[in-house]
């Protein structure tokens, strides 16, 4: 292969990575305890001051191994708008494992999960205050490597749908 061709390769890959972060305003992992995850040990994420507001998809990221002891979590979020002070609590609860056994996540011994959470309305200056703790019935849970939070613009940003209008006493199609 000549310089060239290896050149346009690499530009090409460069700018298909990066246009696909582009929509990602935010991404970071908590890492937890190795003896495991306290229900009383709250992670907590601050998301800067948006540049540009609109409305933002979050997902929960969530890392575990083999010794999590479960089929499912439960998770509570809480997030807090600066500077307005809106809260809003969310109750999140995920099936990590299928019925025959399988992980969902992605991974051999350790699984990724991406968990949505919400489409949030976010105007230019605002920011995030959120926190994230388990809510399962045992105090301590084992294999919980990581839990991060993503904010991601929607992938048809500023789009939106037409809603069906419907006439009075129109069956719907």
């Amino acid at each position: 292969m000549s310089r060239h061709t290896l050149l346009y390769i690499l530009v090409g890959m460069v700018m298909m990575l990066t246009s696909c972060q582009e929509r990602v305003v935010y991404s970071h992992y908590e890492s937890t305890p190795v003896k495991g995850w306290e229900r009383n040990d709250t992670l907590s994420f601050d998301i800067p001051s948006i540049h540009e507001g609109g409305y933002f998809e979050e997902a929960v990221g969530l890392r575990i191994n083999r010794a999590y002891p479960f089929m499912g979590l439960s998770l509570v979020v809480r997030q807090t708008v600066l500077p307005s002070q809106v809260t809003r609590t969310d109750t999140l609860a995920y099936k990590l494992v299928d019925d025959l056994g399988h992980a969902k996540g992605k991974g051999i011994n350790h699984y990724q999960y991406t968990m949505p959470l919400t489409t949030l309305k976010l105007n230019e200056g605002e920011s995030l205050h959120i926190t994230i703790h388990h809510c399962m019935k045992r105090e301590i849970l084992p294999g919980i490597l990581d839990v991060g939070l993503q904010l991601s613009r929607p992938v048809a940003a500023g789009v939106e749908t037409k809603k069906d209008e419907k006439k009075e006493g129109e069956a719907p199609q």
